[in-house]
């Protein structure tokens, strides 16, 4: 699982507990009553802070090195599994949650169905996703000479209406508003690229490293101030649907 290989540095070069607060602070108001399951849970800063919102709440996850943080946070309420084959039974949850996931999986119309699914009726599936964006620094100028290695994205707000729609899920809301805020180093984002930390890079070949990366890692060792974190604030679409 390409997850297993970044699950130690995952949290200090993501931003840690404090970022799962920020995103679960995003999503608390949009809950249902209920227990709500978190679908790629990583290492469980988001189930966390809702968690400590007074939520309970379950993980479920492909890599079991990242559920091993998770276990730490949320006990026993996680599991090793895939979103496209949830192992609980029909109706059982008031929430499902994705956050920055469903570009991963692997069949994300399948992974809203199986979400639709353990949902009760009236329940709530709530979805942080697409590309993220800030304001222009010098540090968002080097990720965005990046962006032509990202994939394409199947987690557009088009394409998850498309998707939900088709689980016989109905729009609550949308909106493209801030999601986590960060103060990261050029130091810092060297390390996690020259780690290969954000998944767009686990498959690069090593002819479009050096054409694309290098310059990327040149221009971040050159900035001044190497220590000094940038302040950024990052924003995401969030989606809302019901289960009728």
């Amino acid at each position: 699982m390409a997850f297993d290989r970044v699950a130690d540095n995952y949290d200090r070069m993501r931003g840690g507990i404090e970022r799962g607060r920020q995103a679960a602070a995003r999503l608390v108001a949009d809950l249902a009553p209920g227990p709500v399951l978190e679908v790629g849970t990583g290492t469980g800063i988001v189930a966390a802070g809702l968690t400590e919102l007074g939520h309970r709440v379950y993980g479920v996850d492909l890599s079991p090195p990242m559920l091993s943080r998770a276990h730490g946070r949320l006990g026993g309420r996680v599991a090793v599994a895939d979103a496209q084959s949830l192992p609980f039974a029909d109706g059982v949850f008031a929430d499902v949650v994705f956050v920055h996931v469903l570009h991963l999986v692997a069949d994300m119309p399948a992974a809203l169905r199986e979400a639709a699914r353990v949902l009760a009726p009236g329940g709530r599936l709530l979805a942080a996703h697409g590309d993220p964006a800030a304001d222009p620094d010098e540090l968002v100028a080097v990720l965005d000479r990046l962006s032509e290695l990202h994939p394409p994205r199947p987690d557009t707000p088009g394409g998850l209406d498309t998707a939900a729609g088709e689980a016989g899920l109905l729009p609550v809301g949308h909106d493209f508003a801030p999601d986590y805020d960060r103060a990261t180093s050029p130091r810092q984002l060297l390390e996690s690229l020259e780690q290969r930390l954000p998944p767009f890079l686990w498959d690069i070949d090593d002819a479009t490293w050096a054409r694309v990366v290098e310059p990327a890692l040149a221009e971040l060792r050159a900035l001044p101030d190497q220590d000094r974190p940038r302040p950024q604030q990052w924003r995401v679409h969030h989606s809302v649907y019901r289960k009728p």
